[in-house]
C-alpha cells in the first residue's frame, strides 16, 4: 500500500475543508434552495439544522476519519466491522454521481463567465429578444457544454493527482481566500444598489406562519442544504479527516469550518437576493436555473453588469474547483486504501469514469434534476443517517475516545454529544429522509414522462 499522506497544517485542512463546502453548494444551490423555500422561512431553517445537527454530524465524520486513516470504505470497516463497506460503498456513490454533473454544471459557469468578455449581458439578452431561460438552454447544452465539462473535469483531476500537499492544500491556499474576497466585494456593491432593501427584507425576515405551515416541505430541503453545503453525508469529512494528526483538536476545526460556511453561505445571499431585486427579477421561479437566469437579467439591467457578472461568475468557478477536487479525492482515496493504486492512475481513471457519468447532463437538464434529487433527497441524508447510527450505537466508546485526543476529558459534555446523536437527531434525519423520497418520487415521475416522450 503506498504511504499516507498528511496536511501540511492546520490553516492546509481548514482552508480544504471550507473549500469543499463553499462551492457550488453555497453559490449556486444555496439561493435557488432559499427561493424555493420561501426566502427567509427556508434561511431560519437551516441555520437551524446548521447549529443543532451539522456541528454534531461533522463531530461524527471527523473521528471516523482520523481514527482509521482510511477513506469512507476503510473507515467505516474498521469502526463497525465487514457489513459496513456497503454503507462506505455509498459515500462512493455520492462522490462519483455528485462530481459528474457538479462539473457540467461548473463548465456552464465559466461559459457564463467567457460570455462576459465576448460583451455585456444586455446585448447578449438582446438576441434571445429578452430570455433569459432560452438563452440559458441555447449556451448550457451540447458540444460547448461537452468541451467545458471536460476541460473542468481535467483541471480537477490534475490537482487531485498532485497529491494533498502539493496539489490539494495549495490550490485551496490560493482559491479559497480570494472567494472570500470577492464575495465580500460583491456584497458590498449590492448593498449600494437602489432596490435592495427589497431583497433583504424577501432573505432576513422570516414569517413564523410560513414556517410552521410548509414545515414539510422546508424540513428536506434545509436537511439536504445543510448536508450538501458541509459536505456532509457524502464522505469528504470522512476522507479530509484521514489525513489528520491526532493532537487536532477536532472540536475547534468543526467549529471553524462550520463558522465560514455558514458566513460565505449567508454573504451569498447578500449578494444574490439584493441583485435580483433590483434588477426586478423574481427569484422563486427559476429552481436550479435561477442563478443563470436571474443574475444574467440583473447584470443585464444594471449599470456595470458586464463587469461585475464576470467578476460573480469568476467567483463561482473558483468555488465549485475548490469543491470538485474534495469530491474526487474520495472516490480517489478508496481507489489508493483499498485497490493499491498510485495517485496520478486511480485520479485519472476514476476522474475519466466520473466525466462520462456526467455527459447525458450536457444533453438535456432533465439528467440534472434526476441526478441532484437523488443525491439531495436521498444519498447525502441517508449517509448521514448511517454515520450517526454507527458513532451513537455501534461505536459510541471509541467515538468519545478519538474525540477528545487533542482536547482532554470532555465528561459529560461527550455523553451529551453521544446523546444529541443517538435520539433527536436520528429522528429529524429519519423524518428528512422519508419525506425526501416522497419528493424524489415526484422526479421519477417526471422523467418517466420525459422518457415517453422522446
Amino acid at each position: 500500500m503506498a504511504q499516507r499522506e498528511s496536511w501540511a497544517t492546520r490553516t492546509g485542512f481548514i482552508l480544504a475543508a471550507v473549500g469543499s463546502a463553499v462551492g457550488l453548494g453555497n453559490i449556486w444551490r444555496f439561493p435557488f434552495a432559499t427561493a424555493d423555500g420561501g426566502g427567509a422561512a427556508f434561511l431560519v431553517m437551516y441555520l437551524a439544522f446548521i447549529a443543532l445537527i451539522g456541528f454534531p454530524a461533522i463531530l461524527a465524520e471527523f473521528v471516523i476519519g482520523r481514527k482509521a486513516e482510511r477513506n469512507p470504505v476503510g473507515a467505516l470497516v474498521a469502526y463497525g466491522g465487514n457489513a459496513w463497506k456497503y454503507v462506505g460503498g455509498i459515500f462512493v456513490l455520492i462522490g462519483v454521481v455528485l462530481l459528474s454533473y457538479y462539473s457540467v454544471i461548473a463548465g456552464w459557469f465559466i461559459r457564463y463567465f467567457l460570455e462576459g468578455f465576448r460583451g455585456s449581458y444586455a446585448s447578449h439578452l438582446t438576441s434571445y429578444n429578452g430570455d433569459a431561460q432560452a438563452m440559458f438552454f441555447d449556451i448550457s447544452f451540447g458540444m460547448e457544454s461537452v468541451i467545458l465539462h471536460t476541460v473542468f473535469m481535467a483541471l480537477t483531476i490534475g490537482i487531485v493527482a498532485l497529491g494533498i500537499r502539493q496539489g490539494i492544500e495549495l490550490a485551496v491556499k490560493v482559491m479559497v481566500p480570494a472567494l472570500i474576497v470577492l464575495l465580500v466585494g460583491l456584497a458590498v456593491w449590492a448593498f449600494t444598489l437602489e432596490g435592495a432593501g427589497a431583497g433583504y427584507s424577501y432573505y432576513l425576515s422570516p414569517e413564523v406562519g410560513a414556517i410552521t405551515a410548509n414545515w414539510t416541505e422546508l424540513l428536506p430541503a434545509a436537511a439536504g442544504q445543510a448536508f450538501f453545503t458541509l459536505s456532509l453525508g457524502m464522505g469528504v469529512m470522512i476522507t479530509y479527516a484521514s489525513y489528520l494528526r491526532e493532537d487536532r483538536n477536532l472540536a475547534k476545526d468543526g467549529v471553524t469550518i462550520i463558522g465560514f460556511d455558514t458566513g460565505i453561505a449567508f454573504l451569498a445571499g447578500l449578494v444574490v437576493f439584493p441583485v435580483f431585486f433590483a434588477g426586478d427579477i423574481q427569484p422563486d421561479e427559476g429552481g436550479p436555473l435561477t442563478i443563470f437566469v436571474g443574475m444574467t437579467e440583473a447584470f443585464a439591467n444594471i449599470t456595470g453588469g458586464q463587469i461585475l457578472g464576470l467578476v460573480f461568475f469568476g467567483t463561482v468557478v473558483i468555488g465549485a474547483l475548490s469543491s470538485a477536487i474534495s469530491l474526487l479525492e474520495v472516490v480517489t482515496s478508496y481507489a489508493i486504501d483499498e485497490k493499491g493504486i498510485e495517485r496520478w492512475k486511480a485520479a485519472t481513471g476514476v476522474g475519466v469514469l466520473i466525466y462520462l457519468i456526467g455527459l447525458p447532463v450536457t444533453y438535456d437538464i432533465i439528467f440534472l434534476e434526476v441526478y441532484d434529487g437523488f443525491i439531495d433527497a436521498v444519498l447525502l441524508v441517508f449517509g448521514a443517517l448511517m454515520v450517526m447510527v454507527l458513532v451513537g450505537w455501534v461505536a459510541p466508546k471509541a467515538a468519545v475516545d478519538e474525540l477528545e485526543k487533542g482536547i482532554g476529558d470532555l465528561g459529560t459534555t461527550a455523553q451529551a454529544w453521544v446523546w444529541a446523536i443517538r435520539v433527536p437527531i436520528i429522528i429529524v434525519l429519519v423524518v428528512s429522509l422519508y419525506l425526501g423520497i416522497v419528493e424524489y418520487l415526484d422526479v421519477l415521475e417526471a422523467f418517466s414522462e420525459w422518457l415517453s416522450g422522446n
